[in-house]
């Protein structure tokens, strides 16, 4: 069994990552690929703190017990689908600063992005390629993107357009050929 983790790269309060994390969930899994389960994953669940941030005393044990909680979460997957919104031409700093804490749990696994933004989220991605290259994580060519202008109203409600079918198939289907032969070598 193949598992993929679609995890929600926004912590923000009014954020429009949910409704697209849902969107590729839903899609992901009615496409009913065989040995292959997603599950979403939403990064304000685990309340991380800054990397290197000094915590008074009586908020260390729920630091803690997020990072570890955060590390077993992402250990067990075989592949991710990073839902990002892209923040001045970036990746938030939510999404950046929880991938801080990860190394050995995401190695020789594999990663594909469904972006949001005035360009889809692209510079959010081309951001996100080099951190995981870091962290040696091989992300896909094929991503999925949204665009604020059209695929939202009022920049707010989500109303993916059709075509984008294509490229989420097309993600879906390289990501999976990828977790699958990266398997074999952990």
């Amino acid at each position: 069994m193949l598992k993929i983790g679609i995890i929600i790269g926004s912590v923000r309060k009014e954020r429009n990552a949910e409704a697209v994390a849902n969107w590729m969930y839903e899609f992901a899994v009615n496409r009913k690929d065989e040995n292959v389960v997603y599950e979403l994953v939403d990064l304000k669940d685990y309340k991380l703190p800054f990397l290197g941030e000094e915590l008074p005393e009586n908020r260390r044990k729920e630091a803690e017990e997020a990072i570890e909680n955060w590390s077993k979460k992402m250990a067990s997957f075989d592949g991710y689908i990073f839902v990002a919104p892209e923040y001045n031409h970036a990746v938030g700093g939510a999404l950046k600063n929880a991938l801080d804490y990860l190394n050995a749990e995401v190695n020789n696994k594999a990663a594909g992005f469904v972006g949001y933004g005035s360009l889809g989220g692209t510079r959010a991605h081309e951001n996100l390629r080099l951190i995981l290259g870091e962290l040696q994580v091989a992300d896909v060519r094929t991503a999925v993107t949204f665009s604020l202008l059209t695929d939202f109203e009022n920049m707010s409600e989500f109303k993916p357009a059709p075509y984008h079918a294509n490229n989420a198939n097309g993600m879906l289907d390289q990501l999976i050929a990828w977790s699958k032969a990266l398997k074999t070598i952990r």
